[in-house]
């Protein structure tokens, strides 16, 4: 089943020189899926990302989650549809530091008046799949990188959304707390079944999902699948990566 279905979907920014920053895109994400997105510098691939999360309005074209175009939704009913269907996990974490991390984790059942007791309930199932159990009455400021991007994948897929969306979630993260994050995000995937799009500069961070998606000057470039074997997969990036030039900075430092 698609949850995503993404149709020739364009983006122009209007200015003194009109900027085209995607062009004719087609994609779709089938439930249970883990696709990454990847492309040098200013390729389009967080404009994508932010029209599939409702923050940024297509110029043509449409984004269809679950069969319903949410850009047809009023205001509210549009908040309401972020809250619940998807769920965000960010490079800086985007988590509250005058929360702890259980209260961090929570605020989306918060926000929707779920009772306290069940709240509860699902913190401690998943602290417990994540392995943040022991973190959950520090603040922020208390816990390192890679504990607070955990703290922010629990916060992410509490509400079980339809799809989570990831963008560059270990480019603040040292190669050790980078694997540790994408093997989490990678369980999530597989046990639970979750729809999962991640915009990446990292090939390492790609090769742990299912497909990657090359996006070059706005336009879909090339399409890779992994297979059973991560490490082959790592490699195959790297050569799509070569090929499609960029910055040096765009490749992070090589470790698998």
């Amino acid at each position: 089943m698609e949850v995503l279905n993404v149709k020739q979907l364009s983006k122009i920014y209007e200015g003194k020189v009109p900027y085209k920053a995607l062009e004719n895109i087609d994609l779709s994400i089938d439930q249970g899926e883990f696709v990454g997105i990847m492309g040098p510098s200013g390729s389009g691939k967080t404009t994508l990302l932010n029209m599939v999360a409702t923050i940024d309005q297509p110029t043509t074209g449409e984004v269809l989650i679950n069969g319903k175009n949410p850009y047809h939704l009023k205001k509210d009913d549009l908040a309401l549809f972020r809250r619940r269907q998807l769920g965000f996990v960010f490079q800086d974490f985007n988590l509250l530091h005058t929360l702890t991390v259980e209260e961090n984790i929570v605020l989306p059942l918060t926000l929707d008046g779920e009772k306290v007791k069940v709240m509860a309930e699902k913190v401690a199932e998943i602290a417990e799949k994540l392995g943040i159990t022991g973190i959950l009455k520090k603040r922020i400021y208390e816990i390192s990188g890679g504990q607070a991007q955990r703290a922010a994948i629990a916060r992410a897929i509490i509400h079980n959304p339809d799809m989570v969306l990831a963008d560059e979630p270990t480019g603040n993260l040292d190669s050790k707390s980078s694997r540790t994050v994408m093997e989490t995000l990678e369980n999530i995937n597989q046990t639970d079944k979750a729809t999962m799009m991640m915009v990446t500069h990292d090939p390492i961070a790609a090769s742990y999902c299912d497909r990657v998606i090359f996006i070059k000057d706005g336009k879909l470039y090339n399409e890779i699948h992994r297979g059973d074997n991560r490490q082959a997969f790592f490699q195959k990036v790297i050569d799509v990566l070569s090929l499609l030039g960029g910055d040096s900075g765009d490749l992070s430092t090589i470790r698998v």
